[in-house]
């Protein structure tokens, strides 16, 4: 694919956080399983059901703009997710298992709303306003489960991982 404009990069984006997501949908279920928290598998679950609509969403604002989700490899999703891979293979106490899971969670939330702002920000140039509005709803929907993770981290998991 050429760059030749800022929509073609726009396109290529898009179909970037296509994969990326495709990608997380895979990953989230086991990461789910191998956390012993109970609140955290809950919210890697529940992560898992809203990445499912944010790509549906996404898959919208492809057709809008006239492309296809096709195409595009996110490298950046997989080395993330093949960080997360390898915590999951590490044995250790349970706790400290959950904090290195959040962890890896958190550098994938930071990756989509990086992802997502510049989708969006493109978006507005171009003047797709409505392609604008959907990505900035899936950025806001990012931040605050990364601020769940957050909460979850800090409400019991890292005192608990340090004792």
């Amino acid at each position: 694919m050429r760059l030749d404009s800022l929509r073609d990069l726009f396109v290529h984006d898009l179909q970037d956080i296509h994969d990326a997501e495709t990608q997380l949908i895979e990953a989230l279920p086991k990461m789910a399983q191998h956390a012993s928290s109970p609140q955290l598998q809950q919210a890697l679950h529940k992560h898992l059901e809203q990445t499912r609509r944010q790509r549906d969403r996404l898959e919208q604002v492809m057709s809008r703009v006239g492309t296809s989700p096709n195409g595009v490899r996110c490298k950046g999703m997989e080395g993330l997710i093949r960080e997360g891979e390898d915590v999951l293979r590490q044995q250790g106490d349970p706790d400290v298992l959950d904090a290195a899971i959040i962890g890896a969670a958190q550098k994938v939330e930071h990756y989509e709303m990086a992802a997502y702002g510049t989708a969006r920000t493109f978006a507005r140039m171009l003047g797709e306003r409505e392609a604008a509005g959907m990505l900035q709803q899936t950025l806001d929907e990012e931040g605050n489960t990364d601020k769940e993770l957050t909460m979850i981290a800090e409400s019991h998991i890292n005192r608990e991982a340090r004792q």
